[in-house]
């Protein structure tokens, strides 16, 4: 019982929505019935005033109807008469039905919207399916002897209680006016009656709105706490929703492979290799009449660059030795992307010289001078990792030596 208490103190984390979605699969949403009631009597009193001049032209026919009886009906047969008046009994309930049908159609329509208003739709056939453990006395008992059942009655208890002291003082003030309706024609009669039916709608509207404002986002925040999740719950629905780290790892695993394949199969098609020339490679490609500036289709370290330098190899594709460059663009140029505008100029040289260097091959002249690649790529120092490794080793070497130097001092 202890650790069953400290597990609901530890409810502090609010629900999740995948937990929300769950709740509401299963029915349980934040409902408001201060709410309802008020938005359904506001759409019946809306009604009312909207539809008060048809209402009451049939009122006035219903009443006349209803005290007109026609003779024949008591000159029958007893039996017969019976018939009769009750035929004229069920004709008069059905034109009053007639007439108040659009009021109560919108009431209820106005009821229906104040449930959905808190807290949505929730299509589900969960509540209906049998729950023994309701049948149960001891449960029951105890849900009606629980706080929120408690609170829950307290709260009726006193809306009622102010919708009676409400009703009493309207009709007190009121029933000295009631003698006047005799010296009235029917119409006039008719409406002060429904003018009086729509104040006293209107004052207790008023309650059921008071009670709609503290009710609703109590029940809302209600609904929220009891959702509320312990650490624990939090990290197994992460650890669901993410699935197994094992399956998550192989599928990792299967999306390199296949990024892989796909960067290998473009490297028959790159313009030149620049490699470090064991530990890096990386494939350019550059097509004058499509680009703008050079393109990483490929790049590598240690076996990955040495497999890019064999399909290389195998498909005639230049490979060049240029450390610093290859060493820069595999830390700053991102693969199918441009090469950063720093080296433009060191990889424009590199390709100035493969492209010199096929039309040497083209040209086959004997005792033509083959081209050389520049001694010095135009490769900014900040940009190439191994320059930067160096100075930082220097750095830390000064750094070291500092306090040696002074002591000698």
């Amino acid at each position: 019982m202890s650790e069953q208490n400290d597990a609901s103190q530890d409810r502090d984390l609010p629900a999740s929505e995948s937990k929300l979605n769950k709740a509401r699969e299963q029915g349980q949403v934040a409902r408001s019935r201060d709410l309802s009631s008020a938005l359904g009597l506001g759409a019946g009193l809306a009604a009312l005033i909207g539809l008060g001049g048809s209402l009451l032209e049939s009122s006035r026919v219903l009443l006349g109807n209803a005290l007109r009886i026609d003779a024949r009906l008591l000159a029958e047969t007893p039996g017969l008469a019976d018939q009769r008046l009750f035929e004229w009994t069920v004709q008069l309930g059905s034109q009053a039905l007639v007439a108040v049908m659009p009021i109560l159609l919108i009431c209820a329509l106005g009821a229906i919207v104040g449930q959905l208003a808190l807290g949505g739709t929730a299509w589900t056939t969960h509540p209906l399916m049998p729950d023994f453990n309701r049948l149960n006395p001891m449960q029951g008992l105890s849900r009606l002897l629980s706080k929120h059942h408690l609170m829950e009655s307290l709260k009726l208890l006193l809306i009622v209680a102010l919708l009676m002291l409400v009703a009493y003082g309207y009709v007190r003030s009121h029933v000295s006016e009631l003698p006047g309706l005799n010296r009235l024609d029917t119409v006039a009669a008719l409406s002060t009656s429904v003018d009086w039916l729509k104040g006293g709608a209107l004052m207790l509207l008023s309650v059921l709105v008071l009670a709609a404002l503290i009710d609703a986002p109590l029940q809302w925040k209600r609904h929220h706490d009891e959702l509320k999740m312990t650490m624990q719950e939090a990290k197994q629905e992460a650890k669901e929703q993410e699935g197994d780290p094992h399956v998550r790892a192989r599928i990792k695993g299967r999306q390199r492979e296949l990024a892989r394949s796909r960067m290998l199969a473009a490297v028959p098609q790159a313009s030149v290799i620049v490699t470090n020339p064991t530990h890096f490679a990386v494939a350019l490609r550059y097509d004058e009449g499509s680009m703008g500036a050079p393109k990483v289709v490929a790049k590598g370290v240690d076996l990955l660059a040495a497999k890019i330098r064999e399909i290389a190899t195998e498909s005639g594709v230049p490979v060049l030795e240029a450390p610093p460059l290859a060493r820069a663009l595999y830390a700053h140029a991102r693969l199918g992307m441009e090469v950063p505008p720093a080296l433009y100029t060191a990889v424009a040289q590199v390709l100035a010289y493969i492209y010199q260097l096929r039309m040497h091959l083209q040209a086959a002249m004997p005792g033509r001078q083959v081209p050389e690649l520049p001694s010095q790529l135009d490769v900014p120092q900040d940009l190439d990792p191994g320059v930067s490794a160096a100075l930082d080793e220097l750095d830390q070497e000064a750094s070291d030596d500092t306090p040696m130097t002074q002591e000698s001092r």
